[in-house]
């Protein structure tokens, strides 16, 4: 009765199963054309991909192409998020489903990859890679995997291999049927490429990021055309849009040339003798410059082509002395960020090779008359190099420019202080010594003529320069009638906000509540160059307001803000810390800085203006706070008066911090164990510790997992790892560490008693205190720094 009825229904369903072949089969036709219209297997996978993809309905495809010397597969691409590249499975040992399809030649479709029943019916020795899912975070299930067959031989090619349908349902038998088709195209693609590569025999020099698998060769394609069409370098293109590392590129043109590769460096010395009678203009045209001349290398030349210039002979004729050269292959825009660090390109006008180079290169002494001193010492070109040095020495956040003539025919070091670490700078013709010495000591209006005794000044470089900055100058004399110059780069302008000291919660907030007392001593100490005047003059910017009067004797000023009325030592004019201290006294102050406490006379003053109802702030070079109190003890300071004076004591040093690069770890257990037990050591005197050591251990511990730890109880440190912005060191700026004593009852009485260091320790850890390295681990906890810092600055 319903045979009619069932018959219709199946032409029906046959017309459409007949139109969805149709389909299909031209969509195979339209990708058949696109992979027969590509140059080479490669370019169809990056280009024709996504089209195979739509055609089969599948989520991902990878492509592996066989490897007969080392008889693996190795997959070219896969498609999606989390690329994989590189994964070689090897064809005699067929336990994964790509192996054993390229061993067995046969075309599997699989419902779950995942079902081992199913698995095990095609084979009991296949199974799947499930390790590749777990690193890539996608979840494989439906797969239809071919093999690509030489049509002349039937020797294997490659193997495609289909992931996920879209509908979630096994790839249908119509796709098991076409991959064959599919499969025939690709082997003639394939066919074509082996062809040419045995034609071919022609290096490139991006060839071992091929080899290795790091791109494809159809992605070096296509970075090179890009690179063509964009007018830009190739190892840009493949840095910016392929992600290849600066490291891989340098490893791929080294082998190519066969020559070291070398990175920029922009602490390098500038070889001045050897770039002399080298314009820059040339230098650039021709694509090459000296850069170091050693016993080892010989005359080192630095080139983005070194095997055009060998070839050329070039560097032979201009340097004919030279008979032991060598190279450096560099990236196009290191060679270029080179020159302009050799010849300069801003800042100032002119350069410093150009500079030097009007300057001449005698290899005689220079002159010892003040008079022809003070003449070469007005040169323009002299002038125009010493405001250069000190703009340089800005803009690369040196602290410290370093001058260091040497005798007889030796040139003259700059160097500059980076983050606590000198790095060279310059070398400055012999001729030029005691000239650029006394153009220093004009702009900071130091006796030219006195050179065996050691000077102290200060330079506004407003005056010479077109920076608003100010340098402290200090000469001494050294071996051999030579003068040292150091000159630091001040803080010029607005105070540091005490916020941004990089004080810990309970320091700052300790800190704010001693600096703001109406009077006493507080005293900030450590080694010279540890930020004292820095923090002190931020503590005197938090309590600066118009009611309050402040007066500040200083050797140098150093730094200036307004509201402070602030006098300078001048020991010529018989204008010392005592004097100015009385002085003070007299001139209604509220609050008095003293720039240093070097002696009985100025620190009695001090605590007596302390006990007179005025705020005395001072620096100390002591190495502790608990130190800070024997030493004034030690000058003769009555233990009575002291002790009602004190208000608190900080302790400070600069460690390096860890640049944006840093690489977070988790440590193990005995790394935090060791820091747990440095951090521990100073503390073990205390009552608390000796009444429960263990308690005490684990309270701490405790402490750090809910200060530092994440919600399950690890730990996060960082490490240095290095970059362009910091010199590959790893660390750029500074840190303080801090160690905060108050003047609490105890320690009064401590000092009353004249009391030992390590008493007037225990007593301050027992009221709180951190000591410099609890203070320096805390950071480190924290990401800031790391140990090796820490333990450099609080050495025991």
């Amino acid at each position: 009765m319903n045979s009619p009825e069932i018959t219709q229904n199946k032409e029906a369903a046959n017309l459409a199963e007949t139109g969805h072949k149709l389909a299909f089969t031209r969509k195979l036709q339209a990708v058949t054309n696109k992979i027969h219209a590509a140059r080479d297997i490669d370019e169809i996978i990056l280009e024709v991909s996504e089209d195979i993809c739509n055609l089969f309905e599948a989520e991902r495809l990878t492509l592996y192409v066989t490897n007969k010397e080392k008889g693996t597969i190795v997959s070219k691409v896969k498609t999606g998020l989390n690329e994989l590249k590189g994964l070689e499975l090897a064809i005699n040992h067929p336990q994964s489903i790509a192996g054993y399809v390229a061993l067995h030649k046969i075309i599997l479709r699989i419902a779950n990859v995942y079902d081992s029943a199913e698995l095990n019916n095609i084979s009991p020795e296949i199974r799947f890679l499930k390790e590749v899912d777990k690193k890539t975070g996608f979840r494989c299930k439906q797969m239809l995997v071919f093999p690509i067959l030489n049509q002349e031989d039937n020797s294997l090619l490659g193997v495609v291999q289909l992931i996920n349908t879209l509908s979630g349902l096994p790839f249908p038998q119509m796709a098991e049927e076409s991959a064959p088709e599919l499969a025939k195209t690709l082997a003639i693609a394939l066919s074509r490429r082996l062809w040419r590569e045995r034609q071919s025999d022609v290096k490139t020099k991006f060839d071992t990021l091929v080899t290795e698998n790091i791109i494809s060769s159809a992605e070096l394609g296509l970075a090179l055309s890009s690179a063509r069409k964009k007018n830009k370098d190739a190892e840009e293109v493949l840095m910016e849009e392929f992600q290849v590392t600066l490291a891989d590129i340098g490893k791929s043109l080294s082998a190519f040339f066969g020559v070291p590769f070398e990175t920029y460096k922009p602490e390098r010395v500038k070889p001045m003798d050897l770039l002399k009678n080298l314009k820059q203009d040339y230098v650039l045209v021709g694509g090459w410059m000296p850069i170091d001349e050693t016993k080892e290398d010989g005359l080192i030349i630095l080139t983005p082509d070194p095997e055009k210039i060998k070839s050329s002979r070039i560097v032979n004729n201009i340097f004919p002395r030279h008979t032991k050269i060598s190279y450096k292959v560099c990236l196009r825009r290191d060679f270029y960020k080179t020159v302009e660090l050799f010849y300069g390109a801003s800042g100032m006008s002119g350069n410093i090779d150009d500079l030097l180079s009007t300057m001449g290169d005698d290899e005689e002494d220079g002159g010892t008359g003040t008079a022809e001193d003070i003449s070469a010492a007005a040169d323009n070109e002299l002038v125009k190099l010493v405001n250069k040095i000190i703009v340089d020495a800005y803009n690369q956040g040196a602290s410290d420019i370093h001058i260091e003539p040497y005798p007889g025919k030796g040139k003259t070091e700059i160097r500059f202080r980076k983050d606590g670490t000198l790095v060279n700078y310059i070398e400055v013709p012999p001729s030029y010594r005691n000239a650029l010495t006394a153009r220093i000591k004009i702009m900071c209006d130091l006796d030219i003529s006195e050179k065996r005794k050691p000077q102290d000044g200060k330079i506004n470089f407003k005056k010479f320069g077109p920076i608003d900055i100010e340098l402290r100058v200090a000469t001494i004399p050294t071996a051999a009638g030579m003068e040292d110059i150091v000159m630091r780069i001040l803080a010029g302008g607005k105070p540091i906000p005490l916020e941004k000291l990089a004080l810990s919660e309970h320091n700052s907030n300790k800190l704010k509540e001693l600096v703001a007392k109406p009077y006493g001593l507080f005293i900030v100490c450590g080694p010279t160059g540890s930020g004292k005047t820095t923090t002190l003059h931020s503590a005197l910017g938090y309590i600066n307001t118009p009611e309050t009067k402040i007066w500040t004797v200083e050797d140098p000023v150093e730094i200036t803000q307004k509201g402070l009325r602030q006098v300078q030592v001048n020991k010529k004019a018989g204008i010392d810390f005592a004097m100015v201290m009385k002085a003070f006294l007299r001139a209604d102050p509220d609050v008095i800085m003293v720039g240093e406490m070097r002696d009985k006379e100025t620190v009695s003053i001090g605590i007596e203006a302390s006990l007179t109802g005025h705020l005395v702030f001072a620096t100390l070079h002591t190495n502790s706070a608990p130190e800070s109190i024997v030493r004034l003890l030690d000058m003769g300071m009555d233990p009575f008066n002291f002790s009602d004076a004190l208000l608190g004591i900080l302790a400070q040093r600069l460690g390096k911090r860890l640049c944006e690069c840093k690489k977070p770890y988790t440590p193990s257990p005995e790394e935090i164990k060791s820091m747990l037990d440095d951090y521990c050591e100073e503390l073990k005197n205390t009552d608390g510790w000796k009444k429960d050591p263990e308690g005490s251990y684990k309270a701490i511990y405790q402490n750090w997992v809910k200060s530092f730890g994440d919600a399950k109880g690890q730990f996060t440190l960082y490490k240095a790892a290095g970059c362009d912005k910091c010199s590959n060191t790893g660390y750029k700026g500074r840190v303080g560490l801090h160690e905060l004593l108050e003047g609490t009852d105890a320690i009064k009485k401590n000092i009353q008693e004249h009391a030992r260091v390590a008493e007037t320790l225990t007593t301050a850890l027992g009221d709180g205190m951190h000591t410099l390295r609890q203070d320096g681990i805390e950071k480190v906890m924290q990401g800031i720094t790391d140990m090796k810092q820490v333990r450099m600055v609080c050495i025991k």
